[in-house]
């Protein structure tokens, strides 16, 4: 995982982390200390129950998510966002001196106050923290980049909780003092450091804001909708913000009232959570080889329902009105609740499964120009879901579930979320099948991967060895190519959901099926002429030797028709797989061990009238040596 970390030594990248993640820490200080003195410390500021001050805490820092995200989204759009980002920060300071004079004065109204402005705050930098990644950072760093940002979140999340947890508990007038000085100061240090930020340009010079919040945030959600795979990807972002709402706004009174834990058992739950999706996060990028993996999506969803389940479980002979445990080593004590904190620890490795592939989608595949109106749109349905979330938590509350119960509820309408996402969306299932059995059989080595282009109609070449060999290019290219595919391995039916889904095409020879060789051949063409890539196997065939056989003329049929670049590669290591025919048919015989260790070698392009035959076949050769 060096490589992700090497982005921290870079001037494109450093400052703008380390902004973001004062700014992510300053909050959760403020929000921290403002939820345990709710909570725990101050009865009479509030007629409220307990358990629904933090979630109508959390309800009113995200309400202008939902009011000014599409305003927010312009200004990103056409204005230089090093700049914005002073400006925001600049902001910043204002409100955290009106947060200090709230904890100092004990004024409820400038507390809250400084909540919601806190909110337009993170409302106008939620675009520029998104979008300024894909122009400042190459195709294979986005997810790398991703990872940290998120990391850097959780991080800051689970430092900032503690300190303000731990500061507003001290004794007398020195916790409020604390809290109050380190707000401002770290704000001044946030603002300090986003002046270091490098100009990024502006990506939409000759847009004209539309301040009518109403009629921008209806523009953003049509645009959106424009593109069935970034819409759905919202919604599963949108589903996951509706989730950590209600785990983090429980975990408070779930603390108190149902573990026997006090205020420093509340930091260690949400510090868990925190750690938990640090870990997940990067691993994303050792998990999909530096690309958008959208595979760790539904595996991220599985957790996410799993581990918020086993909550409930864990809690269910939980004895009430125990007094709170005074040490973290009582806490744990207590039946069950080393299970919960495994629990927690579960929910955030699993968080960092399902949303940094998900962001760094949105990311990859939207228009630079509108990248960050995508963004906002983004954040109008992620502010929409928690505002939802907060009302759901409160009524249910009301009703009388438990905390526990609640929970359960919101780990089960994940599932139902995740399904309904992924059967509209079945890339999403189709890469987790691809991603999980390769994971299990195969660790693939990748050799100049970066000769293939990130954007551009080619075709690439390989050789033939086994009925997975598109399974292992997928995996290893970031790019997701058209293949091109006997219409016999095609229909497996142990595949053909996959290859249906990936949008493979179909073959026959001219003697089987002379119509399906004149579609395919049409179909190669119209995927080329939109700037897809097409990968192929001009041998025509699986060797059933371990040797090459000679490359068909379908290529120099197809570059004469749409002359494009092509590229030539090479499959190392998958003969004598128990999906080669070596010893017999394929798949008669169990595999004979678990991560055998493949390669693929990409060679350099070669231009279309150059591309016969036989010039590739000898270069594939060359690239695959003696390694079948």
């Amino acid at each position: 995982m060096s490589s992700q970390f090497s982005l921290l030594t870079t001037r494109r990248f450093l400052p703008f982390f380390t902004t973001q993640f004062l700014g992510a820490f300053n909050d959760n200080v403020f929000k921290q200390g403002l939820i345990i003195l709710l909570t725990f410390r101050v009865v009479e500021i509030s007629t409220l129950p307990v358990e629904m001050r933090a979630p109508l805490c959390q309800g009113l820092f995200i309400l202008p998510f939902f009011l000014f995200s599409a305003t927010a989204g312009q200004i990103a759009d056409a204005w230089d966002k090093a700049v914005l980002i002073r400006l925001v920060k600049t902001l910043e300071v204002g409100i955290m001196a009106l947060a200090c004079a709230g904890f100092l004065l004990n004024n409820l109204a400038f507390l809250v106050s400084a909540l919601f402005l806190l909110g337009i705050h993170s409302t106008l930098f939620g675009p520029i923290k998104y979008s300024i990644l894909p122009q400042t950072l190459r195709a294979e760093e986005l997810v790398g980049g991703n990872a940290l940002v998120e990391t850097g979140t959780s991080l800051a999340i689970l430092i900032g909780s503690i300190l303000g947890g731990y500061l507003i508990t001290l004794p007398g007038d020195t916790g409020v003092l604390s809290l109050s000085f380190t707000i401002v100061g770290v704000a001044v240090a946030g603002l300090a450091a986003s002046f270091f930020i490098p100009r990024t340009g502006v990506a939409a010079p000759d847009l004209k804001v539309n301040w009518n919040p109403v009629t921008e945030t209806i523009r953003n959600l049509s645009f959106i909708r424009g593109n069935r795979t970034i819409f759905l990807s919202v919604l599963g972002i949108s589903w996951f913000w509706f989730y950590g709402v209600t785990m983090l706004s429980s975990i408070p009174a779930l603390t108190r009232d149902v573990l026997g834990g006090n205020e420093m058992a509340v930091i260690f739950l949400m510090a868990t959570m925190s750690v938990g999706t640090g870990i997940g996060s990067l691993l994303c990028e050792k998990l999909s080889g530096k690309k958008v993996e959208i595979g760790l999506v539904p595996f991220g969803a599985l957790g996410l329902t799993g581990f918020g389940v086993d909550i409930w479980f864990a809690t269910q002979h939980h004895a009430m009105g125990l007094p709170p445990a005074t040490t973290l080593g009582a806490f744990l004590a207590i039946p069950g609740n080393t299970r919960v904190m495994l629990d927690f620890l579960g929910l955030g490795v699993f968080s960092g499964f399902y949303i940094v592939p998900l962001y760094a989608l949105v990311q990859a595949r939207s228009e630079p120009s509108h990248r960050s109106r995508v963004i906002a749109g983004n954040n109008i349905l992620n502010a929409l879901f928690m505002v939802v979330a907060s009302l759901m938590a409160v009524v249910l509350l009301k009703v009388g579930v438990s905390l526990p119960g609640l929970l359960a509820i919101t780990a089960l309408l994940s599932a139902l979320v995740s399904i309904y996402i992924f059967t509209l969306v079945p890339e999403f299932l189709m890469r987790f099948l691809v991603w999980m059995f390769m994971s299990l059989f195969y660790r693939v080595e990748r050799k100049h991967l970066e000769r293939i282009p990130e954007e551009g109609a080619c075709v690439l070449v390989c050789n033939h060895v086994s009925f997975f060999d598109a399974l292992i290019l997928a995996t290893a290219i970031r790019r997701p190519p058209r293949f091109v595919m006997d219409h016999n391995i095609f229909k497996n039916p142990v595949l053909n959901f996959i290859f249906r889904t990936a949008r493979a095409i179909p073959i026959a020879s001219a003697k089987v099926d002379p119509a399906l060789l004149d579609k395919a051949y049409d179909d190669i063409a119209a995927a080329l002429e939109a700037g897809e890539m097409v990968c192929i196997f001009p041998e025509g065939r699986i060797t059933d030797n371990g040797e090459m056989y000679p490359f068909k003329n379908g290529i120099q049929r197809i570059v004469e028709r749409t002359p494009v670049p092509v590229i030539p590669m090479a499959l190392q290591g998958m003969w004598g797989s128990f999906s080669s025919r070596k010893g017999g048919a394929a798949f008669t015989r169990l595999p004979r061990r678990f991560r055998s260790r493949v390669a693929v070698h990409v060679g350099q392009a070669v231009e279309p009238l150059a591309a016969t035959p036989a010039r590739l076949e000898r270069e594939v050769r060359e690239l695959r040596g003696d390694w079948q």
